[in-house]
């Protein structure tokens, strides 16, 4: 299929005339109705109503406009790839990270980008908000859970999962956490900003699997990881936090993963940047290198 003819099409479509889109295309109205011509007949389909006075889509039109906008859409984000990799990352690169993560995974990766990228300057930010990159101003942010709908564009580049643990000293003097129904009786520190808020999700490893969420009520939140975990190491209650905070903990005993029959839920670690279209050298390298350092389950 050839990409000047559905350009032509489209142009027609959203200028509303043939001879708009000639103006726009840089092109004259004969050859601009000559290539809808082309189109139709390639397609086996009448696309457009013609009147002397205005042009309007047909049904199959309707369905097909779609499928060429998306077509332009990826013949553009190629092209402007190929473009962009000819050019050399430059200049400032502002991103935001998750204050945990970003300490415990995500420090020890910015020195390699450096090295391999001298010529750009970073300015990273630790914040567990969820800020707004167009209005602040940051080309990048890496977030952790289920993504709501938006504009933004996101790459997953990892995953994590939740798990539910707690002191030997806690669990000694309480009874046995075997169903996560049971956790609406113990203590819980909480982690404010989790995206299910006081309900924690469960999926049993059984087959087949059970789903099951548990309303808790918290002695202590925070909108803090690490604390939630320290107060946790210290026999305060039970937490429910990322793998990648508690493992240390649960690798030297001093937490214990309650119900291991249970499995808390797995959250993917995205790169979340504003647009797709005219995508920087630097925040399309950066993306590259992250995936490549952190592809794969943290833990």
């Amino acid at each position: 299929m050839r990409f000047d003819v559905i350009e032509a099409f489209v142009a027609v479509v959203e200028v509303g005339s043939f001879v708009g889109a000639a103006q726009r295309l840089n092109q004259s109205k004969a050859a601009v109705s000559k290539q809808v011509a082309y189109l139709e007949d390639e397609v086996g389909a009448r696309l457009l109503n013609r009147t002397t006075r205005s042009v309007s889509l047909t049904p199959d039109g309707l369905v097909f406009v779609a499928r060429c906008r998306e077509l332009l859409q990826q013949w553009h984000d190629a092209t402007d790839e190929i473009s962009d990799r000819k050019a050399q990352a430059r200049g400032l690169l502002r991103i935001n990270v998750p204050v945990s993560y970003g300490i415990s995974h995500l420090a020890p990766l910015w020195a390699g980008f450096m090295t391999s990228h001298p010529q750009v300057r970073l300015d990273v930010t630790l914040s567990d908000r969820v800020v707004d990159l167009v209005d602040e101003g940051f080309d990048l942010a890496i977030r952790i859970g289920q993504l709501p709908s938006s504009s933004l564009i996101s790459r997953r580049l990892t995953t994590c999962r939740l798990i539910a643990c707690a002191s030997p000293q806690y669990l000694s003097q309480c009874e046995p956490i075997d169903h996560p129904d049971a956790l609406a009786a113990h203590r819980v520190l909480s982690y404010s900003l989790l995206s299910s808020g006081d309900t924690w999700v469960f999926t049993s490893r059984d087959a087949p699997a059970q789903h099951v969420s548990v309303r808790v009520s918290p002695v202590m939140r925070s909108n803090n990881g690490d604390t939630c975990r320290d107060a946790a190491v210290q026999g305060q209650g039970v937490v429910m936090q990322p793998d990648f905070l508690v493992d240390k903990e649960l690798q030297t005993g001093r937490l214990v993963q309650v119900m291991p029959d249970w499995q808390g839920q797995q959250l993917g670690i995205y790169a979340v940047y504003p647009s797709r279209r005219h995508l920087s050298a630097k925040v399309r390298l950066l993306i590259e290198y992250l995936s490549a350092q952190l592809y794969g389950p943290v833990g």
